[in-house]
């Protein structure tokens, strides 16, 4: 078994691994364990304020009244498909915030922070697995940087989204996250709906790979019930935590292997399975419709156009429709991963993104829609 190293190891993890006698059918395929430091530690080092809390609280609760029709503004979720880079994320959301208060009557902007990738075979993971994009894999510093990203996201009044992949990230970053995705790869997950139901904001489950809404129906349903299951505290220690569920589960329309499933028939039909589903409380009300992925067959001008045509089927009064998940970054389209001096400036190394002045007009076509819908 590989020893326990690192310099935040504590004295009996280094007696462990000094005394302990293993046996051969432990870690086999396991090279090395490196702990880094508990959740608690990075809190202290990158500390929620006051009024960072204030804006978590209060756009989740905004997010909410939209998901239970309480509010008829639109949610848009937007932003890099991936953050690499934390200059050119907050100089992203330096822009962002600046239309997302200009909007704001109209729109609810919540700024699409996603640090962990879900790989179909192989791939870069994530600015938490692999912080400098050169193969180290740094987890310590990927968790650092992604708690500095959130906070100064949040510094500039911008309430941030982010997927959740691995269960024990929560612990390090979700006191930041006013909204939640679980991806199409994960919506049948146990794992995932277990964790669902403790998170403490809204959370979006989106429809599997295949284009089918069941798994993530049923997703919402269960992630509304408590469950127990083993889990880390802030602390680091290893806990069986029971859960109260959550009731701001919801479906996200992402297209699908073999097409999109954003059109009005799609949507009536996605409406309709949730209402013979046994989810409920948002589902009762909506979906959002991601205009990514198989929405677009991963061309950023193409969700531009998908964009426009939601844009236009709002502003003439079609239900249903709560928000839009964009993927977008400061220049169009994307680039293979490698080491930050290799890489064009705000450019995405995973999906393609819609640069930021086609975004900027988006989102004013999006207010302008849903001014027209409250006068439909």
């Amino acid at each position: 078994m590989a020893g326990l190293r690192g310099p935040d190891s504590s004295e009996d993890e280094r007696q462990l691994s000094k005394n302990a006698v293993f046996p051969e059918t432990v870690d086999v395929n396991i090279r090395q364990l490196d702990p880094i430091p508990a959740p608690r530690y990075f809190l202290k080092e990158l500390p929620l304020t006051d009024e960072m809390s204030d804006l978590v609280l209060q756009s989740r609760q905004q997010i909410r009244d939209i998901l239970h029709g309480k509010d008829d503004r639109l949610l848009v979720i937007v932003g890099p498909c991936s953050i690499h880079d934390p200059k050119a994320a907050h100089e992203y959301a330096t822009k962002l915030a600046a239309v997302a208060k200009e909007l704001s009557d109209r729109l609810l902007i919540v700024m699409r922070v996603y640090f962990e990738k879900p790989r179909t075979t192989i791939g870069w993971k994530g600015l938490i697995n692999d912080p400098d994009l050169n193969g180290r894999f740094d987890i310590r510093k990927g968790m650092w940087l992604a708690r500095k990203v959130l906070t100064d996201v949040l510094s500039l009044g911008l309430p941030t989204a982010t997927e959740w992949l691995d269960p024990i990230t929560p612990q390090y970053i979700c006191d930041l996250i006013s909204w939640g995705a679980i991806g199409a790869r994960n919506t049948e997950s146990q794992v995932h709906r277990e964790l669902a139901s403790g998170l403490s904001m809204p959370v979006g489950f989106k429809n599997a790979t295949d284009g089918s809404i069941k798994p993530a129906a049923d997703s919402c349903y269960a992630a509304a019930f408590e469950h127990h299951f083993l889990s880390i505290n802030l602390d680091g220690r290893v806990i069986s935590a029971e859960t109260k569920g959550n009731p701001d589960c919801h479906l996200v329309l992402r297209g699908s292997n073999s097409g999109p499933n954003y059109d009005a028939a799609s949507v009536a039909q996605a409406l309709a399975d949730l209402k013979k589903s046994k989810a409920s409380g948002p589902s009762e009300h909506g979906l959002i419709i991601d205009a990514a992925h198989g929405n677009c067959g991963k061309d950023e001008k193409v969700e531009a156009e998908v964009v426009e045509n939601i844009a236009s089927r709002i502003a003439a009064g079609e239900q249903g429709i709560l928000g839009v998940m964009m993927e977008s970054f400061l220049v169009a389209g994307h680039q293979k991963p490698a080491p930050l001096d290799q890489l064009v400036y705000g450019q995405s190394v995973t999906d393609s993104c819609v640069p930021w002045d086609r975004t900027e007009q988006l989102l004013h076509t999006l207010a302008d829609a849903v001014a027209a819908r409250r006068t439909a």
